[in-house]
């Protein structure tokens, strides 16, 4: 298949490299990242669209999607599907779609959960929004690059599927952390705490595989001085976007607008930024200052 793809950074240049790798003619495009090994670098974006069958793209937030979207629309061919796989606000989601629809094109959003590594790996989460006629186009280049995909709906609801799950990440790592933290002061071993709520009630995807604790549990970014997985910036973009699809929506989400704001403080006044977003621990233990 041809594809175009723009956007080749941390998330990105993995993801067009595995699409490469797998025998697929890719165009890539990014005003600041090299191709990676196997993409053949284009000199614009709209170049990179022109005539590829798939464009995919991987961006930073919805108004560049939108200016990008405005360049590559008018020289793709019709038929053709734009596949944004950016995290972006569900409002510019589907502002894209609509607008490449008229255009002629098939549009599908597609976020992606499993960070750098799962984009290294091939291993990422696919949730898709749009017609599955797109779907179904696409749906080869989502094995390739990931290990699941699920077609959510129609446009836009791949992004909601994507910061519905990331408010509830967010939210049970702060838990996590908070009873790690509590835990200390009252004399409990992190490893017995680990031992009893792994296997009971209080278990999670935050405490079974991402355990925020260093030397407990599976490997994570806590034993590796909470260099990021999901940076904790990134995490406070996504509940951000909960926030403000909550607002719009009239949706009650009390507890996801308070772990925004916790992130708010760790990221922007606790020196939060650049760390893992487990690195809520060691902030609520008094331990960050050390490790920075």
């Amino acid at each position: 298949m041809k594809i175009g793809f723009i956007g080749l950074g941390n998330m990105g240049a993995p993801m067009a490299r595995n699409l490469a790798a797998a025998g697929h003619e890719v165009q890539g495009f990014d005003i600041a990242a090299p191709a990676p090994e196997g993409v053949t670098p284009a000199p614009s974006a709209a170049a990179a669209a022109e005539g590829a069958e798939v464009v995919i793209t991987m961006l930073p937030n919805g108004d560049i999607l939108r200016a990008v979207a405005d360049e590559v629309i008018p020289a793709m061919a019709k038929g053709a599907v734009f596949l944004d796989c950016s995290t972006v606000d569900v409002e510019s989601a589907r502002a894209v779609a609509e607008q490449a629809t008229e255009a002629g094109l098939l549009a599908m959003d597609a976020p992606v959960s499993g960070g750098v590594g799962g984009a290294e790996a091939g291993t990422l989460t696919f949730m898709a929004g749009g017609p599955e006629e797109a779907f179904g186009i696409v749906r080869p280049l989502f094995d390739v690059m990931g290990q699941k995909a699920v077609h959510c709906g129609a446009a836009g609801a791949g992004q909601a599927a994507k910061i519905c799950n990331n408010m509830i990440l967010g939210a049970t790592m702060i838990a996590t952390c908070e009873a790690f933290a509590l835990a200390d002061r009252l004399g409990l071993d992190r490893q017995k705490m680990f031992d009893v709520v792994s296997t009971s009630s209080g278990q999670s995807w935050s405490m079974n595989v991402y355990c925020p604790a260093p030397g407990v549990g599976p490997q994570s970014p806590a034993d590796n001085d909470y260099k990021p997985g999901f940076a904790a910036e990134l995490m406070l973009k996504d509940l951000r976007l909960a926030r403000q699809a909550a607002e719009a929506s009239g949706a009650r989400t009390p507890m996801g607008a308070e772990a925004a704001r916790i992130y708010e403080e760790f990221v922007e006044r606790a020196g939060g930024k650049g760390y893992d977003f487990s690195a809520i621990l060691p902030w609520l233990a008094g331990e960050l200052g050390e490790k920075g």
